[in-house]
């Protein structure tokens, strides 16, 4: 069982940066790639990024490429996505996800474990 935390969600205006932050406790977390998903209100859930196993590839939303970063601690059992030039649209409950797979996934129902999200509300 792996269980994630999200933290760092927030208030921000517009063109400001939040750093959200998910850890586990379990022991298996280089087994598993993890993703960043965000679901506005009325919306579908989106994809917002992934990152390998080990850290080396990573893949974005096109909403999302060029302003976010996804980055991870295997050491710290620590998943972070570092968000610069917010916008209103932006605004969602963001979600930490693992799914047993090298290469990390797309596709949200093809994930294993998710947190409970982080509210982010991006002010214009």
């Amino acid at each position: 069982q792996v269980q994630l935390v999200e933290s760092g969600g927030g208030l921000v205006q517009a063109g400001g940066s939040l750093r959200l932050s998910c850890t586990t406790s379990g022991r298996t977390f280089s087994s598993y790639a993890m993703g960043w998903f965000r679901q506005a209100p009325g919306k579908e859930r989106e994809f917002v990024a992934t990152i390998s196993r080990g850290g080396i590839s990573t893949y974005y939303g096109d909403s999302v490429k060029g302003r976010f970063t996804i980055s991870r601690d295997n050491a710290k059992k620590t998943v972070t996505l570092q968000m610069n030039s917010l916008k209103p649209e932006d605004t969602a409950v963001y979600y930490c996800a693992a799914v047993a797979s090298l290469s990390g996934s797309r596709v949200a129902e093809e994930y294993d474990y998710w947190g409970q999200g982080t509210q982010v509300t991006v002010s214009s």
